[in-house]
């Protein structure tokens, strides 16, 4: 195994892959050597020759900051040396990657995915799911209680019937006002519309602003023996009233079976939380080599976490399968640009502490690892917080990076399943399979009940080709009901909701 690498050419660091000790030496590739002026750990970035204070430092082949001080080479490079170089709303212009349109039709044509099928659920709409699950729904937060003694009932009933009966707590629906309502009320329509969901169960409690008649009129047409709706206020006895309408709605889910379905109506969500050094050189570029496949084989995936392109939107506006769609990127950007200047806050704040620790040191270079994650694909939709994704293709969600808002998100975008990267570890889980993915080996061996796949692989000479095929396979495998995730397995099924507003 190689104890640093370099990612591109130009690059002026490498990334340590063991911990480094001061004095210890860096054999380089012309067979000279650097001395190591500080201690490095694993994961971090080393100084490969001398910068100057205000020099750009690169890696990914881009700027990812610039040094606050002069460096030597040998130094381990960070936060106490490195600062973002990212500044203000920008303006863009329009320029089309062309090698990146003709790549992308390369691959669509030489696929050979595309007659690829899955077992799947095939909806009355024309919806496909990959799990065949009955989902109660609350309008507001005061009955989320009543809701959970529901669904764990519910389950002790029914459960052997039917892939699974979720609760989703959330503490919303009442005392919000205008966009905040709205964000609630689209956010549990497209989780409501969902095809993992058989069944849908809305409890409302009678006197929050979410009533239940104006949440149908956001749902939109809909079928009655699908989606059941239950009032608690005007219920004897509102949880007997709820077993009652659950039996109906596992009967109706005991109507579909698994079929053969192409690969092309698969969704992925690609996601990355508690991030390290590694997450832009093995689970990154590993999901963003799912997310071409599947979209070269017809399919979809959705890229979020707004705040984290930050510093390489450019290579995502450069794919934009037209200047409209580029412009919708332009506003994604911007806009939530504008969200941090209207709640006075540093656009480019520093990543998170567990960010930090583990070897990134501005947002560019979170930025630049986080977007890897759409893979080389064009953009071809834009869509706003709690919409479903309409288009074939690389979609771009609205959305902040927050884990638990993100993952909902990308749920309720339609999202079958979620790849989230991480180098960190985490146990939680969207309303959908979400799939932990190591950047390193070390974290997929000591956390096994969280993970569910090891990109660390790629590091100990496993070809990405090889791990690619691998790691398609068992996606296949979890959206034909043949695996389970962790977050599955360990019942972690949890949403959260964007608020940016004033609760009163």
């Amino acid at each position: 195994m190689n104890e640093w690498i370099k990612l591109h050419e130009k690059d002026t660091v490498a990334i340590a892959l063991k911990p480094f000790s001061k004095g210890d030496k860096l054999q380089l590739d012309d067979k000279s050597s650097i001395e190591l002026l500080d201690d490095v750990p694993f994961g971090h970035k080393i100084a490969l020759n001398s910068l100057q204070e205000g020099e750009h430092i690169i890696k990914f082949g881009y700027s990812i900051g610039v040094a606050k001080t002069a460096i030597a080479a040998g130094h381990w490079v960070h936060t106490q040396n490195i600062s973002s170089g990212l500044s203000g709303i920008l303006s863009y212009e329009y320029t089309p990657n062309v090698e990146a349109f003709a790549e992308a039709a390369i691959a669509q044509q030489q696929s050979r995915d595309a007659s690829r099928l899955f077992q799947g659920y095939v909806r009355a709409d024309g919806e496909v799911g990959i799990r065949n699950e009955i989902w109660i729904i609350n309008t507001v937060g005061c009955i989320n209680k009543t809701c959970e003694i529901v669904a764990r009932r519910a389950s002790a009933l029914y459960d052997d019937r039917v892939d699974g009966i979720y609760h989703f707590a959330h503490p919303y629906g009442c005392s919000q006002l205008g966009d905040d309502l709205s964000y609630t009320q689209k956010l549990l329509a497209s989780l409501v519309r969902h095809p993992n969901a058989a069944g849908i169960l809305v409890i409302g409690l009678g006197c929050e602003n979410n009533q239940i008649e104006l949440f149908e009129q956001v749902i939109g047409d809909y079928d009655p023996r699908r989606i059941k709706f239950l009032k608690a206020q005007q219920a004897e006895d509102e949880i007997e009233e709820a077993l009652s309408l659950m039996e109906e709605l596992v009967g109706f889910a005991e109507s579909f079976t698994r079929e053969p379905v192409p690969i092309s109506r698969l969704k992925l969500g690609l996601k990355c939380g508690g991030s390290d050094g590694l997450s832009g050189i093995t689970a990154n570029p590993l999901v963003g080599k799912m997310a071409d496949r599947l979209i070269a084989a017809g399919g979809s995936a959705i890229l979020t976490e707004v705040p984290e392109m930050f510093g390489a939107e450019k290579i995502l506006m450069e794919r934009s399968v037209n200047e409209e769609v580029f412009q919708d990127v332009v506003g994604l950007i911007n806009e939530f640009k504008q969200y941090f200047i209207r709640h006075g806050q540093e656009i480019y704040e520093n990543p998170s502490p567990g960010n930090i620790a583990g070897g990134i040191s501005t947002l560019e270079e979170k930025s630049l690892g986080c977007t890897q994650k759409g893979g080389h694909a064009i953009v071809t939709d834009v869509i706003g917080y709690g919409d479903r994704v309409l288009q074939n293709g690389l979609t771009l969600l609205e959305a902040p990076g927050n884990d638990l808002v993100s993952v909902t998100a990308l749920s309720a975008a339609g999202a079958h399943i979620v790849l989230f990267t991480t180098g960190r570890g985490t146990p939680f889980g969207g309303p959908v399979p979400t799939v932990k993915i190591s950047t390193n080996t070390e974290l997929a061996q000591r956390k096994k009940n969280w993970i569910d796949f090891n990109a660390g692989r790629l590091l100990d000479d496993m070809s990405m080709e090889a791990i690619s095929d691998e790691f398609w396979e068992q996606l296949i495998a979890i959206a034909s009901g043949e695996i389970q995730t962790h977050n599955e397995r360990n019942g972690f099924k949890e949403i959260a909701i964007f608020k940016d507003g004033v609760t009163l």
